[in-house]
């Protein structure tokens, strides 16, 4: 593929903004590897216990940090036993009879946060964040219980999420699970903000798959919202009466054509929570390698062809919305938050 063809198939890199870096029970005595957004990191956690995220590259010679292990709260390389601190500055060169923290020697360090059972990285080093990450609704709300997933797809940051919150997909990818029978039209209502876009779907009966009657066995109509929250969150929300589902979807791109998510699903359903997680764990296992079967092709042709260009029609809600916010968003001009959105328009649809 030329390089024309790889800066068209390249998906934006909001940079400024928190990712998912990894589960915070993953991270005990040793260091981890992760790349985010392309770049590798190190994580750790320093004497107190806080997580550390430096540039997984050691001043000195350019090993991987995550080889070597943590002595007091620092990171000691394995090459020649230079340590790091969480900020980044050299602390100890052995062979070496002066200081050892000297500017030249230092390496990056990024912001780190553990939050909700996740460690969040601020994927700037040259900017402190505005603010923290995001906070997955309902976790700690009185009446809900939840369910954590994880997985990986070999698509690109914008492919993965304009998936998680594609609609139409679902009755014949999914079929049995989400949406069979006789379609019914419907009408939904995009509205797209400064950091946010949302398609609300009007007047959608209860899904017929499995999942639907999971959600609500009595059937009825369903308050269906779907969003994307920059820089990569993809959220599905189910409302019938009493019961309400979250599916929130946090997405950190590896690398052009490797995205990792984690999910987070809150509920407040009539049925025991511990029989929701039985039933949800393998459906959402199923779902996720299908989808991965899927995003893979989808990503040859990618390669194949040069570029993602695709035909987009109305029933595409989402996804264009999705690259205009990421594409802003890479390049420091996402607008100020506001309550009324700046488009709204009505689609009519047939799930």
């Amino acid at each position: 593929m030329s390089h024309a063809a790889a800066e068209r198939a390249r998906i934006a890199y909001p940079r400024a903004y928190w990712y998912v870096a990894c589960e915070a029970r993953t991270l005990s005595r040793r260091p981890i590897g992760r790349t985010l957004l392309g770049t590798p990191l190190v994580l750790f956690r320093n004497e107190d216990g806080a997580p550390v995220a430096l540039l997984d590259r050691c001043a000195h010679r350019n090993v991987a940090l995550s080889a070597g292990c943590v002595v007091d709260g620092q990171i000691e390389c394995a090459y020649h036993g230079w340590r790091y601190d969480g900020a980044g500055r050299c602390r100890r060169v052995p062979a070496l009879a002066a200081e050892a923290d000297h500017k030249g020697r230092s390496v990056p360090a990024f912001a780190a946060v553990e939050q909700q059972g996740y460690v969040w990285v601020f994927v700037d080093p040259e900017q402190p964040p505005p603010h923290g990450p995001f906070r997955f609704p309902h976790l700690e709300s009185a009446g809900y219980a939840s369910a954590r997933f994880a997985s990986q797809a070999p698509a690109t940051l914008h492919a993965t999420i304009e998936n998680m919150l594609d609609v139409p997909h679902t009755a014949f990818l999914h079929r049995g699970l989400f949406r069979s029978g006789p379609k019914r039209a419907i009408t939904a209502i995009v509205r797209r903000f400064a950091d946010r876009v949302e398609a609300e779907y009007v007047g959608e009966p209860r899904p017929s798959g499995l999942i639907g009657r999971l959600l609500a066995p009595r059937g009825g109509t369903v308050e269906h919202v779907d969003r994307f929250l920059l820089p990569s969150i993809a959220q599905v929300e189910y409302r019938l009466g009493e019961s309400h589902l979250v599916i929130t979807n946090a997405a950190t791109p590896v690398d052009d054509f490797e995205t990792r998510f984690v999910s987070v699903a809150s509920f407040r359903l009539p049925l025991p929570a511990v029989l929701v997680r039985a039933a949800l764990t393998p459906l959402a296992r199923h779902i996720f390698r299908q989808d991965a079967r899927i995003l893979r092709l989808q990503s040859e042709a990618v390669r194949r062809f040069g570029g993602e260009t695709y035909v987009s029609t109305d029933v595409d809600l989402l996804g264009p919305h999705v690259w205009r916010l990421l594409k802003q968003a890479e390049q420091g001009a996402v607008g100020a938050q506001c309550a009324e959105p700046e488009l709204e328009k009505r689609v009519e649809l047939h799930v």
